[in-house]
């Protein structure tokens, strides 16, 4: 049974919101790839519509939108997704994870294309963190 980490983003307001899934829910995003829309029904966010932009598989390593397949690979990668040389025209053998979302997959990262008529603050029900002195 595939559990995940969803981070979603919303632009609109510069804030990120933190949920974990599990069993149905978390079943809809496996097979899709960065880049596919996300059904507002299936993280309970009736009206928003999300894109999927990336993710970690639950080594850490990062997904890459140009990297077909759902495993882990070494490529020679120059400046951009999990690789920043320190020298200019620097490559380096990293490995990164593929587009596709497997079992292996920890987290996945969504932003906010379109919001709904709830501010999502309320729909994922924002907790207050209460100081005890």
């Amino acid at each position: 049974m595939a559990e995940y980490r969803v981070v979603i983003s919303d632009p609109k307001s510069g804030k990120a919101y933190q949920i974990e899934i599990s069993g149905a829910n978390a079943n809809k995003f496996t097979g899709k790839s960065i880049g596919d829309m996300v059904d507002d029904k299936t993280l309970g966010l009736p009206g928003y519509k999300l894109q999927i932009v990336g993710g970690t598989d639950k080594g850490g390593f990062a997904m890459r939108k140009d990297l077909p397949g759902g495993q882990r690979r070494k490529i020679l990668v120059s400046e951009s997704t999990g690789c920043h040389p320190k020298e200019k025209g620097q490559r380096r053998r990293k490995t990164v994870h593929g587009r596709d979302i497997t079992a292996d997959i920890s987290q996945i990262n969504v932003v906010v294309t379109k919001h709904g008529s709830k501010p999502i603050e309320d729909l994922l029900g924002k907790k207050e963190e209460s100081k005890d002195e």
